[in-house]
């Protein structure tokens, strides 16, 4: 069965790493926000050029920014898709919810790789060391965090109210974090 999968967790939590290993295991579409935006903002789009302002401050972009991005991409496709990075607000649930509604779709399931703040400082740290990226500074990573607790922490909720939310710990090893999230889509 094709799913509309939802991967939660804070930035550094691994989301887009299982995403992409869910994606390539199951077939399903992997749409990242984060890495739609960084081609955005990489082939020099109005999109980008307005992304990467908000970007580099750790704030979200505008809902109707991401939502319209979105949009296109899942209007694109009939395959089972994991969405990574988004919603990211409860107002963008419920635009996805509209927006799948009327398509006479749904969304399957939200899985939550839960990481706590110092871990997801200390991943955030190592990556910057590593990757360079400059969106990945001890205040960009506060902020981040704070972004994270009062806009996206509420999705949490909002998917556990609809009984689509399952809770998976992302302080594991990454095999055991996988291995539990194909265990959760393959059901």
């Amino acid at each position: 069965m094709l799913q509309k999968l939802i991967l939660l967790g804070p930035p550094g939590s691994g989301k887009g790493t299982q995403a992409k290993r869910l994606a390539e295991k199951f077939g399903y579409l992997h749409l990242s926000t984060g890495d739609l935006l960084r081609e955005e903002v990489k082939n020099g789009t109005e999109l980008g050029a307005q992304a990467k302002t908000i970007m580099e401050k750790g704030d979200l972009v505008p809902d109707d920014l991401i939502v319209a991005m979105i949009k296109s991409r899942l209007s694109a496709t009939d395959d089972g898709v994991i969405l990574d990075g988004f919603p990211r607000t409860v107002t963008q649930a419920e635009s996805l919810d509209k927006m799948l509604a009327d398509a006479g779709q749904g969304i399957d399931r939200a899985l939550l790789v839960d990481v706590s703040d110092a871990e997801v400082t200390t991943r955030l740290l190592g990556r910057a060391r590593i990757e360079g990226r400059a969106d990945d500074t001890p205040e960009v990573i506060s902020n981040r965090l704070g972004v994270y607790k009062q806009q996206t922490e509420p999705i949490v909720d909002y998917y556990s109210g609809k009984g689509l939310l399952t809770k998976v710990n992302g302080e594991q090893e990454i095999e055991k974090v996988f291995a539990d999230l194909e265990a959760i889509v393959a059901g």
